[in-house]
């Protein structure tokens, strides 16, 4: 369960129901946490009871005051697009053991077998597009007059296709290859094989997806680190607070005075370390969190 500081308590008697919100304060921030309407008979008694019992709840939240902001995504955002997502209670991803194709041992060890599996993973970036959530987060980047950063764990392109600017994929990319020999970082747009080329130094059988496999260090920290600890808000959306760095992303965050926010369809691992909680799709509750107002927007 979420924590909560600051809260206040706003309760408006309209005849046979009551009007009953829930602010959520820090920093000179103002997130409505719960809003709806609740029945004389079941107003809760305190305030954690309010929170803890909405069936109906809309957020929005006042930017005017924050000037820097990271969002973190994770698998649970483009799960409502139709990308398979790993499954961390049987260790399968697609039916395969992240030891067989996502480590770099496993390369080295059947590297046939890796192939198949991210040239499968690449193929069924055809079809699908980017959801709501993807495009909310690409619109309000544009009209955000702050600093805006998305991290995203994310290894396919669905952010970059829905106009995510200011991007980075921490976890490398589907569309990208890299060579085990020269080190060179390239766009492809076929399946790569134990045969493909290196289009850089030629070497044969050198090439592999640029994703980072367990037990490697993850794209930008130095970046992103810095962006923690100067940002006053910070979002984790569909994350499974499971895997670091990441997962101690938050508490990053916290340490340089940030708001933190957890937008996720279930509980994260780490849930009881954010200021506020919302859980259902992201489709739904990204729209309703990043809303800015159209006299803040960019013209």
């Amino acid at each position: 369960m979420c924590t909560y500081s600051a809260i206040k308590w706003f309760q408006v008697n309209t005849g046979t129901l009551h009007y009953a919100r829930v602010v959520q304060q820090k920093n000179n921030m103002r997130v409505l946490v719960a809003d709806s309407l609740v029945t004389s008979h079941s107003m809760p008694d305190t305030e954690q009871q309010l929170v803890d019992s909405q069936e109906s709840l809309s957020m929005s939240t006042d930017f005017s005051r924050i000037r820097s902001i990271v969002v973190l995504t994770g698998a649970g955002i483009s799960a409502e697009s139709g990308l398979s997502t790993f499954r961390l209670k049987d260790g399968l991803w697609d039916n395969h053991s992240v030891e067989d194709v996502a480590t770099p041992e496993a390369f080295v060890r059947n590297p046939i077998l890796v192939h198949e599996f991210y040239n499968a993973r690449r193929q069924q970036l055809n079809s699908v597009a980017p959801n709501a959530a993807h495009e909310t987060l690409a619109k309000f980047e544009k009209n955000f007059t702050g600093d805006f950063l998305l991290v995203t764990q994310n290894v396919d392109d669905l952010h970059d296709r829905a106009g995510s600017k200011n991007l980075i994929h921490m976890h490398g990319e589907l569309l990208e290859s890299r060579c085990t020999s020269c080190n060179v970082i390239a766009r492809i747009s076929r399946d790569l094989t134990v045969d493909s080329v290196c289009s850089n130094c030629q070497g044969r059988g050198t090439v592999r997806p640029n994703i980072v496999w367990f037990g490697e260090m993850p794209m930008a920290m130095e970046q992103i680190y810095a962006a923690l600890a100067q940002c006053d808000l910070f979002v984790s959306i569909g994350t499974s607070g499971n895997v670091y760095p990441a997962a101690g992303f938050f508490q990053e965050a916290k340490m340089a005075g940030a708001l933190t926010v957890e937008l996720n369809l279930e509980p994260s691992e780490r849930a009881s370390g954010f200021d506020i909680c919302q859980y259902g799709p992201a489709t739904r509750l990204v729209p309703e969190f990043f809303q800015l107002p159209q006299n803040s927007e960019r013209r």
